[in-house]
């Protein structure tokens, strides 16, 4: 399997994205930047984002931290590309 450099949000996820704090928005923004120029693949070990995948009803979706607060949820599409499918402000691994 390739490498992964595209990512796209869900309009779902950008409408998340209008009620999260700036600072929240921004650091998405920067993981998405990463994957395009360094792939996911290597995205992925950066220990800051703790990229992991989701249990339970959320299984086949991956999660990476933006804040304590905040994860953001993905799935890898048909297409093979990112997608954002929602940000969540979460309370002891409610998602």
């Amino acid at each position: 399997m390739s490498d992964i450099f595209n990512v796209i949000t869900s309009p779902n996820a950008k409408d998340d994205l209008k009620k999260v704090p700036l600072a929240i928005a921004v650091k998405l923004s920067g993981w998405i930047d990463a994957v395009g120029r360094m792939g996911l693949r290597e995205v992925k070990k950066i220990p800051g984002y703790h990229d992991e995948p989701l249990k339970g009803k959320r299984r086949g979706q991956r999660s990476i931290r933006l804040n304590i607060a905040y994860r953001a949820i993905y799935v890898i599409n048909k297409e093979g590309n990112v997608e954002f499918v929602e940000i969540k402000e979460v309370n002891k691994h409610e998602y």
